[in-house]
């Protein structure tokens, strides 16, 4: 029998802030967190010169602490380390004995590290490597490190796909859970910013150019949409057994009921509805839930061409135009390996303060996009029950998420 899941603790590290009543405001004050980027017009050729950085302070921990952390595992530690703290489990004897694990990831490891790989390969000289420069530069940095940091002899699982990464990991860690591999799991995703993914969408003509206006863009969904905006975070969400949890009084934010993950098995970078409208079903499935029950979806919203097409398309095929739906990224920018992640803990949030963010941006749908019920103005103020979280990755790699108020 499936064991029930709750979130004991979460939090996130993004251009929306470091606290959950940062985060609360700065989506409540509607407007983005997008910036231009003066040092992205010294590489030639890169067209896109705006990103949404994390802007506030981050924790200050030791350098033995994070020798081996380059920026991507250290947005992963301030993250988690507040997430634990929420949890009440900094310090306890329960992340050591084997029942506590780990299920992290991100897109690649520390730019800074890979770079220094890359020198030795083109100089033909090593001085640039240390002992820890692969340590920082591996794709389970994040994992590795905070399992280390925490002392974790559970489960580690190491979720490197793309914009799925922090969804994944979250799935993953809700399964070990339900089925009693493990009491505890950490779970969520980080990435770090640098040029070189605004380049790869560039690449793609997936990439907004809209450079003079940063407050306009990324508008997923809008007719004069033009493509994506990259950003940087990490979200960590501790998932608990449930009667576990209430055994040592701990905080419950949220239930986690459902969760599914497949492949399109057609195509790298462009998504197809129908499997993208399976993952949804399944999800529902595994929940025990129908189309009806579900009161927000929180959309993945890419604001690129085929993107929007494609996920509008398939949800409305699903759950036809009665759900309120909205993505976030018209806020943070994609934060690929973190967005699952964060964009979980953010729904989690609002749904927690009975109001979801409108849809920025979007001021005229384009009428390939599906009849949804965008929640635009103000936002919207709902109770609602069960909200589920979607987001999509190069690969075919399809997510779905479902939390239940407690």
């Amino acid at each position: 029998m499936k064991r029930r899941v709750v979130i004991t603790g979460g939090s996130i590290v993004s251009s929306l802030g470091v606290t959950d009543a940062d985060v609360m405001q700065s989506l409540k004050a509607l407007k983005n967190k997008v910036v231009i980027m003066p040092d992205w017009e010294a590489y030639e050729g890169l067209r896109p010169h705006l990103a949404a950085p994390v802007t506030a302070e981050l924790r200050s921990f030791s350098r033995k602490e994070t020798r081996g952390m380059g920026r991507v595992a250290l947005l992963a530690l301030n993250a988690t380390e507040t997430a634990l703290e929420k949890a009440r489990l900094i310090g306890c004897d329960e992340l050591k004995n084997g029942l506590t694990g780990i299920s992290y990831g991100s897109s690649a490891g520390d730019v800074d590290a890979l770079l220094d790989f890359y020198k030795l390969l083109v100089n033909k000289n090593s001085s640039s490597i240390s002992a820890a420069t692969y340590i920082k530069a591996m794709p389970q940095t994040c994992a590795a490190n905070l399992s280390v940091r925490y002392g974790l002899t559970g489960r580690l699982i190491t979720t490197n796909t793309a914009c799925t990464s922090g969804s994944m990991a979250i799935g993953y860690a809700y399964e070990a859970v339900a089925n009693g591999a493990q009491d505890i799991m950490i779970a969520g995703g980080a990435e770090e910013l640098t040029p070189a993914d605004a380049a790869v969408f560039d690449s793609l003509f997936s990439a907004s150019v809209d450079n003079e206006h940063p407050e306009r863009t990324p508008r997923a969904y809008d007719k004069t949409r033009d493509g994506l905006v990259v950003g940087e975070g990490a979200g960590t969400l501790i998932l608990e057994e449930y009667e576990h949890a209430l055994s040592r009084g701990a905080d419950i934010y949220a239930e986690i009921v459902g969760f599914a993950t497949n492949t399109d098995g057609t195509h790298i970078t462009h998504p197809n509805q129908n499997t993208v409208a399976q993952v949804m079903k399944m999800a529902l499935s595994d929940a025990g839930l129908c189309p009806a029950d579900i009161g927000y979806i929180n959309m993945h919203g890419t604001a690129t061409v085929s993107g929007d097409i494609v996920e509008s398309n398939a949800v409305f095929s699903v759950f036809g135009d009665s759900v309120p739906v909205s993505t976030l990224k018209n806020y943070t920018g994609h934060t690929l390996g973190a967005c699952g992640a964060i964009e979980a803990w953010c729904t989690i949030l609002m749904q927690r303060n009975n109001w979801f963010c409108p849809n920025l941006n979007l001021t005229e749908r384009d009428e390939e996009i599906a009849p949804l019920d965008f929640i635009t103005g103000n936002g919207r103020e709902l109770s609602v029950e069960y909200v589920m979280s979607n987001n999509f990755a190069f690969g075919g790699i399809n997510t779905s998420l479902i939390f239940r108020k407690v």
